[in-house]
């Protein structure tokens, strides 16, 4: 059965959205909704990743805070740093950071924190994944900036993922 419908949640959702976005119950909606329920997750199953093993979803709770606290606090410093431009130019570099974190999901939930924290930007990850190199906006201190990185991100997710 599960080869059947890979995804029945799935598979009703399509359908269920086909005919939303077609505003008709007409019988043709209904064959082609369902045709489109079925065949997608089937179609579609070989690219859907492995299911992620959270070992520790407190810790994943507090790492959600934390990102936010990140957030909000960056936003700060970068509009900060925005309007006093003309004063002390803010001092963006490249930095590479080696990883210890190899696990997909870890690396997808690492690279969407840099994507939402301003003043961060993934720029590349080595085909090894070992090392990741990352824009910032204002960096004051390379080193110090890459064991906050490693120990406020990086070290959770590793907890969480592997």
């Amino acid at each position: 059965m599960s080869r059947l419908f890979p995804a029945p949640l799935l598979s009703l959702c399509l359908w269920a959205l086909w005919l939303l976005l077609n505003l008709s119950l007409s019988a043709g909606n209904l064959l082609f909704g369902a045709i489109l329920g079925f065949l997608a997750p089937v179609l579609f199953a070989p690219l859907r990743p492995q299911p992620a093993r959270i070992r520790r979803p407190g810790l994943a709770i507090k790492l959600f805070f934390l990102v936010g606290r990140d957030v909000l606090v960056s936003n700060l410093q970068v509009a900060w740093g925005v309007l006093c431009s003309r004063q002390r130019p803010p001092r963006s570099a490249f930095v590479k950071i080696p990883l210890e974190l190899h696990d997909a999901h870890g690396l997808a939930a690492l690279s969407m924190i840099c994507t939402v924290v301003p003043g961060t930007v993934w720029s590349e990850l080595a085909l090894d994944r070992s090392v990741l190199l990352m824009h910032v906006f204002d960096l004051e201190d390379e080193a110090r900036f890459i064991a906050h990185f490693k120990t406020t991100y990086e070290r959770p997710l590793m907890e969480i993922f592997q």
